[in-house]
């Protein structure tokens, strides 16, 4: 729905309204505050200690610098966060790079993360909160169409439209926002699904570290975090889905115990619920239009297996704050120069993003490995440097070209002198763990709810 022509003169009116106060809405909240701006954050949830319960947590090292410019680093890690490198099992042993190999993620479970980000934001001068409110309507000139605010509800159903030069959707997958303004939005389905749940127990063997299983095409993983606790999560193939819905946590647990190198899951009691995702389609919209910007989820939902949505939430808050801070706080005569901006921002996301999305989209269709794949992980488990590329790849710090690229020759190179010395050289995968077992009688599953919480 869009209100178009006149709306009340009288109308409160912001450089910004940002539409969700997650972690891209509170970062775009801050940075543009702290540039000056009037921004109205606009958030469902009337309690500023609600969070995101369906999120496996994971800032990608890519992100990490984005939460160091809030200056929350600190403070996330003074709350039990936990830095982290990512080591990788496959068929050919695990890949596991240096622990100088690069910058390290951090783990930090939401219910603590997303409070910390909120209340910076709304303390942040300049930033009005507009908590337990919904955007239901945009306003636009009826002269050019383009994007002037919002109409905000509060839980009685009063309205208010909100004017402003530049609306900011960050309001999460299946975004409203971007829905309302009809922008070019692309589908493309998950052929896995996701359980998981935290747990209280003895750490992995690879503790501080994630551990990753990559069972072709099975996958799951642990990631130790705050208070002693680690997330395990697995993301198997649809054909597993009835014995995980029959009973998520044993066949959760089943599965972890069952891996190659297995975690101490059996030896760990369950705290909180389980999670559960069913369906998760890739979902990516154009992130821009007159007066509009989509920031995290909302401009681009991608497969959650390489934990990638908590960081491009917080980096592509940032890269629009980039581009559009000055001209927001310089008032309505560089509304040219909000224009070039928001083009600039277009231009930045597709040029930090689509490179990685080309090789998740085609993954997160729950098929086996490729060829160069598995050139790619037997190399990767027999040498450092390459163990370091594939992490700096996977953490989003680099481009899967300027990574990895280079070094395909010395893949070549490690797997040819492994098959020379008389060994394999892709070693089958023979263990008995969740990627040989079938489900007895395992079928599709039909009629799964998109997402699932069990107590």
């Amino acid at each position: 729905m869009a209100v178009d022509g006149q709306w009340r003169s009288a109308a409160p009116e912001y450089d910004a309204v940002v539409v969700g106060a997650s972690l891209a809405g509170c970062t775009a909240a801050i940075l543009l505050g702290r540039a000056g701006a009037r921004v109205a954050l606009v958030e469902r949830q009337p309690d500023p200690a609600a969070f995101k319960r369906i999120c496996t947590h994971l800032i990608q090292a890519s992100g990490v610098p984005t939460l160091e410019r809030l200056g929350l680093l600190e403070p996330a890690l003074a709350l039990g966060g936990v830095r982290s490198h990512l080591h990788v099992w496959t068929a050919w042993g695990w890949i596991a790079p240096p622990d100088d190999a690069g910058p390290r993620a951090l783990n930090l479970r939401r219910e603590r993360l997303d409070p910390l980000l909120r209340a910076t934001a709304l303390d942040t001068p300049g930033v009005e909160p507009l908590l337990g409110r919904t955007a239901d309507a945009l306003l636009r000139d009826e002269r050019d169409g383009r994007i002037r605010g919002v109409v905000v509800r509060d839980r009685g159903g009063g309205a208010v439209p909100l004017r402003a030069r530049l609306v900011i959707g960050a309001d999460g997958c299946g975004s409203q926002i971007a829905e309302l303004a009809g922008v070019e939005t692309r589908v493309t389905a998950h052929g896995r699904f996701a359980y998981g749940a935290y747990f209280e127990g003895p750490a992995p063997e690879r503790a501080p570290n994630a551990s990753a299983w990559f069972l072709d095409p099975q996958w799951a993983a642990a990631f130790p975090t705050d208070d002693g606790l680690t997330f395990y999560a697995a993301m198997p193939t649809k054909e597993r889905l009835p014995e995980f819905r029959r009973d998520p946590e044993r066949a959760l647990t089943a599965f972890v115990s069952n891996l190659p190198d297995a975690p101490p899951i059996r030896d760990s009691r369950r705290v909180g619920t389980m999670l559960g995702k069913l369906e998760m389609p890739n979902v990516r919209s154009e992130p821009i239009a007159p007066g509009l910007a989509l920031v995290g989820d909302a401009a681009m939902a991608i497969d959650p297996l390489w934990g990638i949505g908590c960081g491009w939430a917080l980096q592509s808050a940032e890269w629009l704050c980039d581009e559009v801070a000055a001209p927001l706080a310089a008032g309505p005569a560089e509304d040219g120069a909000l224009a070039r901006g928001l083009r600039a921002y277009r231009r930045r996301w597709r040029g930090r993003l689509m490179p990685h999305v080309r090789m998740i989209e085609p993954y997160a269709s729950g098929r086996r490995n490729n060829r160069l794949e598995r050139a790619l992980y037997a190399a990767g488990a027999r040498d450092a440097r390459i163990a370091a590329a594939f992490e700096s790849v996977g953490a989003r710090t680099t481009s899967p070209l300027r990574g990895l690229g280079p070094l395909l020759p010395r893949i070549a190179a490690v797997n040819l002198r492994h098959a020379r010395s008389g060994r394999e050289r892709f070693a089958p995968y023979r263990s008995r763990g969740p990627d040989a077992a079938a489900a007895p009688g395992a079928g599709a599953g039909g009629g799964a709810e998109r997402e699932a919480v069990h107590a």
